[in-house]
């Protein structure tokens, strides 16, 4: 058995438990009709790998429990999960797979924009539905056709929201350090703004994230006298790079994506991560939805992915109940039906099919938050968590 064999065996067994512990049967019925086949393709390994796994394990809790409760409309749900290693090209051959081989109606979870931008031509050309927990402008912007909604914020928003709090923090000179991605520039770019309308300026390099180290660029970057300088990357190139900065005895502020410092790079780097200050898009915590992803995830604060992916799963079957019909095309024509048009609140897939098979309208607001979406697939709005690592410790700020 190879490891991607066993890891989807442990996401499987995992999965099934916790469903099984979680949810009780809403409206068990015999369940007839072809399957629905949906998939996740998430970064079981790579940089994204600290996520990946966790989110398809809790996809695969939300598919046990509504088919525990007699399915979508008497029909069972079938969830395949591929691992596209945090890179373009196995996306790319992961969603192929899905796609012509599985059958699937709709993929759910990429998280790496690179990944999401590879794989969205090959699911809107093949009216499969698409949903994304990436950031990049550049993505909703994509001839989509509507076949694509991303629950996490764009960068347009996020770059200013740093930039703001870059200014909070007292900083006006800011040198942004990042490799190459999809979200560089606009993340950039919008922090640049925010600066300036404070009094502020800013200054990019990019780098590359395969270098052992980076103490050139680093030097390149204390020559501009940053007061504060930012790590645009993910958490294995951000890792070398805190660690030459520590070295380089920079005595200014530090600011990262929470992706990049997380609790194990932190675990792992006390010294060099010391008073780093994160930011990230917050999950809907104390919600009933947030409450059931902290339970199938065994962890009081899952990650914002988890929970986004949790929103995807039931939206994409909340949509199949609303239209009658599991194909990506009636996917994109009723996902806001039940997302965003008005009627009984609900949180979670079990209690949204059971309403709308009675006829009810429904108004899901889940782990992450509301899921209401713009014209182009865009989340309206999204609360942030300001977070700092402490001696090894990622302590919470607050939450805006």
């Amino acid at each position: 058995m190879t490891i991607q064999q066993r890891r989807r065996t442990l996401i499987q067994g995992a999965s099934a438990l916790a469903a099984g512990a979680l949810f009780a049967p809403a409206f068990v019925r015999a369940q007839t009709g072809a399957p629905i086949k949906l998939a996740t393709l998430t970064p079981l390994t790579g940089a994204g790998g600290p996520y990946g796994p966790v989110m398809a394990n809790t996809a695969k809790a939300v598919v046990d429990a509504v088919n525990a409760a007699g399915g979508v409309r008497g029909r069972r749900v079938e969830l395949v999960s591929e691992d596209d290693q945090t890179n373009p090209e196995a996306g790319v051959r992961a969603a192929r797979k899905l796609i012509d081989v599985d059958k699937v109606s709709a993929i759910m979870g990429t998280w790496a924009s690179s990944v999401t931008t590879a794989v969205a031509p090959l699911c809107w050309e093949s009216k499969t539905f698409l949903c994304t927990v990436s950031g990049a402008d550049s993505i909703t912007q994509l001839p989509h056709q509507g076949f694509l909604v991303r629950t996490q914020p764009n960068t347009t928003l996020q770059g200013r929201k740093f930039g703001e709090y870059a200014l909070e923090l007292g900083a006006k000179r800011m040198f942004y350090m990042s490799p190459q991605t999809p979200f560089t520039q606009s993340v950039f770019s919008n922090i640049k703004a925010a600066l300036e309308k404070g009094g502020g300026t800013a200054e990019l390099l990019i780098y590359d994230d395969k270098k052992p180290s980076l103490r050139t660029e680093v030097d390149q970057a204390l020559r501009f006298r940053p007061d504060v300088i930012f790590m645009g990357g993910y958490a294995p190139d951000t890792t070398v790079l805190v660690k030459d900065i520590f070295r380089a005895n920079f005595r200014g502020k530090l600011l990262t994506l929470a992706y990049a410092v997380n609790q194990k790079v932190a675990e792992a780097n006390p010294e060099a991560t010391d008073g780093v200050y994160t930011m990230a898009p917050s999950p809907a915590e104390g919600s009933g939805a947030f409450k059931r992803v902290a339970e199938i995830v065994k962890n009081a604060n899952p990650d914002p992915y988890s929970c986004q992916v949790y929103d995807h799963v039931s939206m994409v079957l909340m949509a199949i109940a609303q239209g009658r019909d599991s194909s990506g095309a009636a996917i994109r024509e009723n996902i806001r039906k039940v997302s965003q048009g008005g009627g009984r609140a609900v949180d979670n897939a079990v209690d949204g099919i059971k309403a709308i098979v009675a006829g009810e309208k429904v108004d899901y607001n889940g782990a992450s938050g509301p899921c209401d979406f713009t014209d182009i697939g865009d989340i309206q709005d999204c609360r942030f968590r300001y977070e700092q690592a402490r001696k090894g410790k990622i302590e919470l700020i607050r939450v805006a």
